[in-house]
């Protein structure tokens, strides 16, 4: 075993590894009282706003609450994701053109694009969100064949 020396003295750490001394700084590496919380990432808020409306915690509705009053921008482009995800799992296919028309006017720009390209073929996506029909299992079975030859 070889010593380490930690600092500028002659003492300091004698072992094979300091895992054990990184871990008891990491526990004493604490917020200061009285910090600031952190900021939530990127990822944590698109998740709450995607999510569905039960499925987050109460901590989780604080924190987009936080994040949503302190940006306009945001608070309307989360009332748009929240109408679109209620026409995708109510299966109301006939309030897409109406959604699309809202999002439009909205100045919200990877929205819009999102809306307008539903434009191209809106009589399908219309159709898949209404009819009772779907290619779910034959997708399924497509996959699954494309896998086995792979």
């Amino acid at each position: 075993m070889a010593n380490r020396e930690v600092g500028v003295g002659a003492h300091g750490y004698v072992g094979e590894n300091d895992q054990m001394v990184r871990a008891h700084i990491a526990t004493l590496r604490g917020a200061p009282a009285g910090a600031p919380p952190r900021h939530p990432t990127v990822r944590q808020v698109t998740g709450r706003l995607t999510r569905h409306p039960t499925v987050p915690s109460e901590h989780d509705r604080a924190g987009l609450k936080d994040v949503l009053t302190r940006c306009p921008e945001l608070d309307t482009a989360a009332a748009h994701v929240r109408d679109f995800g209620e026409i995708l799992s109510d299966r109301q296919g006939a309030g897409l053109p109406a959604w699309i028309d809202a999002v439009d006017a909205s100045p919200l720009r990877g929205l819009t694009r999102f809306a307008l390209h539903l434009l191209r073929d809106l009589d399908a996506v219309i159709a898949g969100l209404t009819l009772q029909w779907s290619s779910a299992s034959i997708e399924g079975a497509v996959n699954r064949i494309k896998r086995i030859k792979r």
